[in-house]
């Protein structure tokens, strides 16, 4: 057990490295910058001498203990690697040697990651508040358990082989998520080429009555009143009303003049991420953004639905994409997106088509919902196995 363990100050095996280094106007160095929670650390960027201020900077090396003055306290510490070697940082990322003979750099890796750790460095941080500062005196002042070095070895060959198997696990559900969206795709795709073969095609603009798009000025936005869909509010799952902005009543009553969204509708995103089609499935009041388009259906042609789902495949989403103009502010044009081809079946067809893939859909939605809960757990586990490692009961 880790009572067992000699308990030492990180001071009698960490040494304050002081290494520092003269910049050359016309050298590329790379920057350090140490991610919250135990995430690694990382290249903040590569630049030249001339572009730091300052001409002295703090060197890192391979293997040593890296922490964040500021955010020590939120996890952001770590180990430099190898490919960082040389890399450089300013007096709020603390560089310290570790003595390999007494405490192993991936132990302390480790170690460093747990929340009792993390918990520590809070302690060793003081100031107001945002001027809270890691103090080295008091984090070198810190006591941790030691065990012995072929203890340390054990300990980390067991937790990076539960690591491991917890990536992995990871793995396989973030494959099973991306096939389960990728069957959604393919059957609609499958139903869109079986149309085809027996149905003509018939242009967008032919089975609506209109097609227009949001206001071409900025709205002033207010703290309450009707949201203000723009295209990230918008995808092939829903409309998200959480993040979206607000109007006030007089401008949306304005806004609606030109597009009044009604439920039997469908949105279009036209700018941006073009060709994203969700149907309204909803009467709650809203107005759109310049870059959401608006198709007004026209009712006992064509399903909001089916149109919806058939936007959403491949097939016509390939010819959005050949219809978008522009490279940094894309465009897909009303006049455009009209010209974009579907088969069209009866409409009793249409909604037995669009009973089938929501059904699908709503069995890949669940799979997510599942797998978010999964993931949840297993972002849980790792800090769990940590704990108890170092507890001396793993």
């Amino acid at each position: 057990m880790s009572r067992h363990w000699p308990k030492v100050r990180l001071g009698e095996v960490l040494r304050h490295s002081k290494e520092m280094a003269e910049l050359q106007a016309d050298t590329e160095y790379s920057e350090i910058t140490v991610r919250l929670w135990g995430k690694g650390v990382i290249e903040r960027g590569r630049v030249l001498g001339a572009e730091i201020a300052g001409n002295k900077r703090f060197v890192a090396r391979e293997g040593q203990f890296i922490a964040s003055r500021i955010d020590a306290r939120n996890g952001a510490m770590g180990i430099v690697p190898a490919y960082l070697d040389g890399a450089v940082v300013t007096n709020d990322f603390p560089l310290f040697n570790i003595d390999a003979g007494r405490l192993l750099p991936v132990y302390f890796r480790w170690l460093s990651g747990t929340h009792g750790f993390v918990e520590l460095c809070l302690l060793a941080s003081e100031g107001t508040t945002n001027r809270v500062r890691l103090k080295e005196e008091r984090f070198l002042a810190l006591e941790i358990s030691l065990p012995p070095l072929a203890e340390q070895r054990r300990i980390v060959t067991r937790i990076e082989a539960l690591a491991a198997q917890i990536h992995e696990a990871r793995s396989l559900r973030a494959s099973a998520i991306a096939e389960a969206g990728g069957l959604v795709a393919s059957s609609r795709n499958a139903v869109a080429k079986r149309l085809s073969l027996s149905h003509p095609q018939i242009l967008l603009g032919d089975i609506c009555d209109r097609i227009t798009d949001g206001p071409h000025v900025s709205p002033r936005y207010v703290e309450n009143g009707v949201p203000f869909i723009s295209v990230r509010n918008i995808s092939e799952t829903g409309l998200d009303f959480t993040t979206a902005k607000y109007v006030s009543e007089k401008d949306h009553a304005e806004f609606s003049r030109k597009t009044n969204v009604e439920q039997g509708d469908v949105l279009y995103t036209k700018g941006g991420t073009t060709g994203v089609a969700r149907r309204v499935d909803t009467t709650r009041q809203f107005s759109i953004w310049v870059h959401v388009a608006l198709l007004k259906l026209k009712r006992g042609m064509a399903e909001s639905g089916f149109v919806e789902h058939m936007l959403n495949s491949p097939q016509c989403k390939e010819l959005a994409e050949a219809f978008t103009r522009g490279s940094s502010n894309r465009d897909l044009g009303l006049s455009r997106m009209a010209q974009i081809a579907l088969a069209l079946p009866p409409i009793a067809e249409q909604r037995r088509i669009v009973a089938e893939l929501d059904a699908l859909q709503a069995e890949v939605d669940s799979l997510k919902r599942h797998q978010a809960d999964t993931a949840a757990e297993l972002d849980a586990l790792l800090p769990a196995i940590l704990d108890r490692a170092f507890r001396g009961e793993l």
